[in-house]
């Protein structure tokens, strides 16, 4: 779930969570998941990676942002989220959480190169059960070197399907790669994110060049797995275009 990164000159940690197999993340509501996987990418670890420019911050959930984040963390550090979620990590501590509404952006810029992160619709669960749960994003990276379009990136964040996504693409521009939140998570037997049918159905309506499939096997809550995702795509000859990226490795954008 937790990603790095690397677009030009700038690092980008994505919904950290540091915690180990066996401990349990919550949810709010009275609601918990426990983890059955270890983190790839612990606080000790970054110390030894490229310095990180920003943190992109889905929503406020303990599988996206934990108390070990909350503690390890440096505070100083720039976390791109909901409104909802900076008020609460500014109340923490977290002085340069920036709040984005939808389409809002913020421009990160070093040696001539550009990092512009805009705030893509989501959302975290169906009718009224969205009310529930907190308000989700997306993220639309592009990274430019002077003038010059270097990469476009979608990062779906916790949201389910809907038709309205395709505004990503009709403001933004075509994707070059999808990094998709898919894992179908339950809860109480509601989906809440993306299975592997709504996975592939965001994939035709994007049409990214290539997808990178994360989210999908940290939790007991998760009932969709990345298998699922993957048949769906090749039945519907989208697998060309998966980067299925193991735990501790990386792909290439």
């Amino acid at each position: 779930m937790t990603a790095l990164l690397h677009l030009g000159p700038f690092t980008l940690l994505t919904d950290p969570n540091f915690l180990h197999r066996g401990q349990r993340a919550y949810l709010g509501k009275g609601l918990w998941s426990r983890r059955l996987t270890e983190p790839a990418i612990t606080p000790e670890t970054l110390a030894g990676l490229p310095a990180l420019d920003a943190v992109l911050l889905s929503h406020l959930h303990g599988d996206h942002f934990d108390r070990v984040a909350r503690r390890s963390l440096d505070r100083s550090l720039p976390v791109l989220t909901t409104p909802a979620a900076a008020r609460r990590l500014d109340r923490w501590g977290f002085g340069e959480a920036q709040a984005l509404r939808t389409w809002d952006t913020v421009e990160l810029a070093r040696d001539g190169w550009t990092l512009t992160v805009t705030s893509a619709p989501g959302v975290h669960g169906p009718g009224p059960v969205r009310h529930l749960l907190p308000e989700v994003m997306g993220s639309v990276l592009e990274l430019r070197e002077g003038a010059r379009l270097v990469r476009r990136v979608y990062v779906s964040g916790d949201t389910l399907l809907r038709p309205w996504l395709r505004e990503v693409v009709e403001r933004c521009g075509p994707v070059d790669t999808a990094v998709l939140h898919l894992g179908g998570t339950r809860v109480a037997g509601v989906l809440v994110t993306m299975d592997g049918r709504q996975g592939a159905d965001l994939v035709d309506l994007l049409e990214p060049g290539a997808v990178v499939p994360v989210h999908h096997d940290d939790y007991r809550v998760f009932r969709s797995p990345l298998s699922d995702f993957v048949a769906e795509c090749t039945r519907r000859g989208l697998a060309d275009r998966l980067r299925p990226v193991a735990r501790g490795e990386s792909v290439p954008l």
